[in-house]
């Protein structure tokens, strides 16, 4: 018995709505002609009627002729399904069964008027879901298939779009074709398939035998819990407890899949089952003899390791990095003596680099021992711990260099404050003032060496301030056109709407001058150097190079060259500190580590792609600077013609651990004409402080010294002083104490290392 094909398309619901709509209309028209007394009007309202009516009628033509196109093509594919022996529905986009052919009907009933989840709620445990992603697939594709497991074995099912409205559902029994049930069935190895929360979705054949009954949950199956795969435990059957060594697959949407393999121990062993039962297996596995030749693999472990993995090849050859030798550990793994019951080793493939996870598991075979190793890939898990060393090398790198320019700040500021006051006494005619000059130029390079550092280590002390970038490189482009030389080509390309940033502009064309000195050394016979700027927008964070870019508006910087290029093995070293791919005497290391913690500090991303022969490509990102920019407090520049010999008057408090420093300090402010208290350290100055008698008028003192640091005794000292004004030094960055300094009222910055005028006039400004 088959039911009518209805239509609900254009001549459906839709369509009648419409249709009614018009003959009201020319109904109302009508009426208002007949009632309006103005000539005009009542011909223009009866015109009205009339063409409304005319649209009505034809619409009703159409309307039955579209109708009867559609129930004749529906109708015509009811006839072609009517004898198919697998069960079809034509049905609604809302699924609605308009249509069944016979196999439909015998098998799942005429149900009415239903929709085609109720009709199949019986044989599906969620037809809803099944069918709505089968017709979304269908919708945009014109077709879909699904295999599914029912309670009546796998199934598959299948849907045609024939129109807009009109959709041809087919349901097929995997078994009748006269193959596998599913690929799990087929599998001679008993296997769970595991849900979230470990709910068991499905258990193969060869599983419901093992157990001897259905089991829905793990305790049911496990005698003990959580699992730990790779190794043997016991499982409840029908007849009685057995031992399983059990592995574990991922199946993809969170699921798992566990097989129940014979145990190690007191079972047949592999050859005995015949090696082939394992071939199938998703699980890598190699049986080896115990001095660790390779006697068989399956088909997954061929894959995993390549075609260096072959018959009688030893372990030695195929995997690396153990630590000791792999003879001792397959030997300590057939006495039982491994404490550890896995191993991370590195294959030794050449055409990419593998991880694998390796668990051996000891095996009799008539009367004869041997080893089963078990592989997972650990690539991912590799991978993700080097990023993890990485960025831990980098932050103690950072340290470092943060720690050791903070003690040369301070060896700096005692070496070029000594030679300042020396050339004080000295005449350009005397025969020692060219040493002197020699002396302070290499301690003024020293002290950028050291500036290198702390940029790298994001410790220096940062000026921002709203740059456009199209100004920063218009101002720069004539230094750089004199860096690159004769031979390279430097060329800038700029959005024509740029957004401005927020950074210290000289520290940035630092970070642009150092990128593209090295494009030209990459270019030695020359080449073109191109600078694009641009504005982009991240709709999602950016994740790449072990880093999280955040989504937002940034401005974009590119250096590309065609240059040399570099290896794809250096590329996560260029920005670590004194790692260089040129020759000695070519470059310090430090161009790009600069680079990067400026560029870090800035709270901009740098990242590096090369090709070895194509060239390179550095890009930068700056967040874009949205809403007013806050005011920035200038460093008070240092007055040149001011003379250290123009007397002041003044009391001043010098508090400062480091003896060479506090020598240079208290003698350059004596002879400005200070009276200087020196003080080496915070409780000595607090202790002097007691004299009610003294009177101070700046404190001049180091930030970070052993016991308390130096915003801590101000602050005490300001309590019972608070007119005195402050003035602190140090060899970190100000940002390492801003928020803490911002709140001590009459206070400035001064960094070390500072020369004799910078202290001299620092101190002269806090004074007037």
């Amino acid at each position: 018995m088959q039911q009518g094909v209805g239509h609900s398309g254009i001549g459906g619901q839709a369509g009648l709505r419409q249709l009614w709509l018009l003959v009201v209309a020319a109904i109302a028209a009508g009426a208002l002609a007949l009632r309006s007394t103005d000539a005009t009007l009542q011909l223009a309202l009866a015109a009205s009627a009339a063409t409304l009516g005319l649209i009505a009628i034809g619409y009703i033509g159409f309307l039955l002729w579209d109708r009867g196109r559609h129930r004749a093509s529906a109708d015509g594919v009811a006839d072609f399904i009517a004898k198919d022996a697998a069960p079809s529905f034509i049905a609604t986009s809302d699924r609605q069964v308009i249509y069944r052919n016979e196999a439909a009907l015998k098998q799942f009933g005429e149900g009415g008027e239903e929709t085609l989840a109720q009709a199949l709620r019986a044989h599906f445990a969620n037809p809803v879901g099944l069918l709505y992603r089968l017709q979304s697939r269908a919708t945009a594709s014109g077709n879909a298939r699904e295999e599914v497991i029912t309670r009546s074995g796998p199934m598959r099912l299948s849907v045609h779009q024939l129109s807009a409205d009109r959709l041809l559902w087919r349901i097929e029994s995997v078994a009748t074709r006269g193959g596998p049930r599913s690929t799990q069935e087929s599998m001679a190895l008993p296997m769970v398939m595991l849900g979230r929360g470990g709910t068991i979705l499905f258990m193969n054949e060869a599983a419901r035998i093992l157990v001897g009954e259905r089991v829905k949950s793990l305790d049911r199956l496990f005698n003990s819990l959580p699992l730990t795969p790779g190794t043997v435990t016991e499982i409840a059957t029908a007849e009685g407890n057995r031992q399983v060594l059990v592995a574990e697959v991922e199946a993809g949407a969170n699921r798992r899949a566990l097989y129940l393999l014979p145990p190690p121990e007191g079972a047949p062993s592999p050859n005995e089952l015949g090696w082939e039962t394992f071939q199938d297996l998703p699980v890598p596995m190699i049986k080896l003899r115990p001095d660790g030749t390779v006697l068989a693999f399956n088909r997954m472990a061929g894959k995993l390791l390549g075609v260096s993995l072959r018959r009688d090849a030893h372990l030695s050859h195929l995997m690396e990095g153990l630590g000791r030798s792999i003879s001792d550990w397959l030997q300590d793994s057939l006495a039982g003596r491994l404490v550890q019951k896995s191993e991370f080793l590195r294959l030794t493939r050449t055409d990419q680099e593998v991880f694998v996870q390796v668990s051996l598991n000891r095996i009799s075979e008539a009367g004869e021992a041997a080893l089963i190793a078990v592989l997972q890939d650990a690539t991912e898990l590799k991978s993700l711990e080097a990023q993890f060393v990485q960025s831990q090398k980098m932050q103690a790198i950072g340290q470092l260099a943060g720690g050791v320019a903070h003690d040369f700040n301070n060896l700096l500021t005692a070496i070029s404050g000594h030679c300042d006051l020396l050339l004080l006494r000295h005449d350009q005619g005397d025969p020692d003032f060219s040493d002197l000059v020699q002396i302070n130029q290499n301690a003024n390079r020293a002290a950028a060496l050291v500036g290198q550092l702390l940029a790298f280590s994001r410790k220096q002390t940062l000026r921002p301030e709203t740059l456009d970038m199209r100004d920063t490189l218009a101002d720069l482009t004539h230094l750089l056109n004199r860096l690159v030389g004769e031979k390279v080509t430097l060329t800038l390309s700029h959005d024509p709407v740029l957004a401005p940033i927020r950074a210290d502009k000289r520290q940035l064309e630092q970070v642009l001058m150092n990128l593209v000195v090295n494009a030209r050394d990459a270019m030695p016979a020359g080449g073109e150097i191109r600078i694009v700027t641009e504005v982009t927008t991240l709709d999602q964070p950016l994740e790449r190079d072990r880093v999280s870019v955040p989504a937002g508006r940034y401005v974009t910087v590119q250096v590309h060259d065609d240059g040399t290029g570099i290896p794809k093995d250096k590329l996560q070293k260029v920005f670590e500190p004194f790692f260089t791919t040129k020759r000695t005497g070519e470059g310090t290391g430090l161009g790009l580590s600069t680079a990067y913690g400026i560029v870090k500090q800035t709270g901009g991303f740098i990242f590096i792609d090369s090709e070895l022969g194509r060239g390179t490509c550095f890009t930068l990102y700056f967040p874009v600077l949205e809403g007013q920019p806050t005011a920035v407090a200038k460093k008070p520049p240092a007055s040149l013609d001011q003379s250290p010999r123009q007397r002041s008057d003044g009391v001043i408090l010098l508090v400062e651990d480091e003896a060479p420093v506090r020598a240079f300090a208290s003698r350059a402010l004596r002879l400005r004409g200070y009276t200087v208290l020196e003080a080496e350290s915070a409780e000595a100055a607090l202790k002097m402080l007691e004299d009610k008698e003294l009177d101070i008028d700046v404190f001049v003192t180091d930030v970070v010294m052993p016991g308390m640091d130096g915003p801590s005794w101000v602050r005490q000292a300001l309590k019972q002083r608070p007119d005195v004004r402050v003035v602190f030094v140090s060899g970190y960055a100000e940002d390492n104490f801003g928020q803490e300094q911002s709140k001590i009222p009459n206070s400035v910055f001064l960094p070390k290392p500072f020369s004799l005028t910078d202290l001299t006039t620092t101190v002269h400004n806090q004074l007037h």
